[in-house]
């Protein structure tokens, strides 16, 4: 239904516009020549344009979600008959396996090209950066109009309601990050920190599918958890590298909202500490849940090991306190005896 009522909506609301105007929702805006070495570029900043472009992607958003719903995971899900639980997080993990290995491998396309992992320094070198390239800014754009599309999403889908505060707390922390580091001119280190949540969260959710289709294979969580600690040190390490070393470096240290200069004045001593602080705090916090989460499944691992244990050992008791088969009568004098006390008669045998 939702994959045929957004195309009627989107046609009736865009039909009658004019080319100019559709490419203001379909292309990045505030567009400027930025001279480099090799003569000048076009590069983008942002603005309140921004969010009509981003309302256009939302439907786009919701269009690809229920394509993948109903021509993907609705199909797997006739076939495995889950529960109603297992239903809702099956499509969960489906639809954001999808898009975290879409934002996966975009991202990584965007840092290696734009040459932010070659170049660790231009994290935070010639800080603020407000003019984008095309591809990053469109990244950014993409990037919340999923996650923005995710709030109707939860109606569409009829998530249970226990579900529900979970899914916006994660809806909102991703908003508040990817929101932060647009708005703030810190889009370079945000695309690595994406790539490297984006790639802990896809193992993650690949594991919970497979678990639904066979739950006895629970080898990809132990490979989700590697993963995890590896882009959680990583992801330490940025910060501490980037706001502790790099930042204060910078030559303009003044709150300058015109030039889009908003962090650099925050770091003296007290300030700098007191971000790195709370930043390893939260860090701190997920790795005390991941941990918590390991624990658990070890622990309800073990316990059915032993429940499986104890059943067995108990079926072999049980087998062997059944009595033995005895004989049909009783043994005299080593001949075997019928139940009335006679011999049995010997068989003749034929001679050849």
């Amino acid at each position: 239904g939702t994959s045929c009522l957004i195309p009627g909506l989107f046609f009736s609301l865009f039909g009658p516009v004019t080319a100019k105007t559709a490419f203001l929702f379909i292309l990045p805006q505030y567009n400027v020549s930025v001279p480099t070495a090799d003569g000048e570029q076009v590069q983008y900043h942002y603005g309140l344009k921004d969010l009509v472009t981003i309302l256009f992607y939302i439907f786009i958003a919701i269009i690809l979600h229920a394509v993948v719903q109903e021509y993907a995971l609705d199909k797997i899900n006739r076939r495995l008959h889950l529960s109603k639980v297992k239903h809702s997080k099956f499509n969960e993990s489906g639809q954001l396996v999808a898009f975290h290995l879409t934002s996966v491998i975009w991202c990584l396309y965007v840092v290696v090209t734009e040459g932010y992992i070659s170049n660790p320094r231009s994290l935070w070198e010639n800080y603020p950066h407000v003019y984008l390239p095309f591809q990053v800014k469109f990244f950014y754009l993409c990037q919340l109009a999923y996650w923005l599309h995710a709030l109707p999403e939860l109606y569409f889908q009829k998530v249970r309601k226990e579900e529900i505060p979970r899914q916006l707390r994660c809806i909102a922390l991703y908003l508040v990050h990817i929101a932060g580091a647009y708005l703030l001119n810190l889009t370079r280190l945000g695309l690595i920190l994406l790539l490297l949540q984006y790639l802990a969260e896809f193992f993650f959710h690949m594991a919970r599918l497979v678990y639904f289709t066979d739950e006895n294979n629970e080898k990809l969580f132990n490979v989700w958890a590697v993963v995890f600690v590896v882009t959680r040190l990583f992801t330490l390490t940025l910060y501490i590298l980037v706001m502790g070393f790099g930042l204060p470096r910078v030559e303009n240290q003044t709150l300058d909202p015109e030039r889009g200069n908003f962090f650099t004045c925050l770091f003296s001593a007290p300030a700098r500490m007191s971000v790195l602080l709370l930043v390893c705090l939260f860090q701190a916090s997920v790795m005390w849940r991941f941990i918590h989460f390991q624990l658990r499944r070890w622990r309800e691992y073990w316990n059915e090991q032993s429940s499986r244990k104890r059943a067995a050992a108990a079926a072999g008791a049980k087998q062997q306190a059944k009595p033995l088969k005895r004989d049909s009568g009783y043994h005299e004098n080593g001949v075997v005896k019928a139940e009335n006390g006679t011999s049995p008669r010997t068989k003749k045998l034929k001679s050849p």
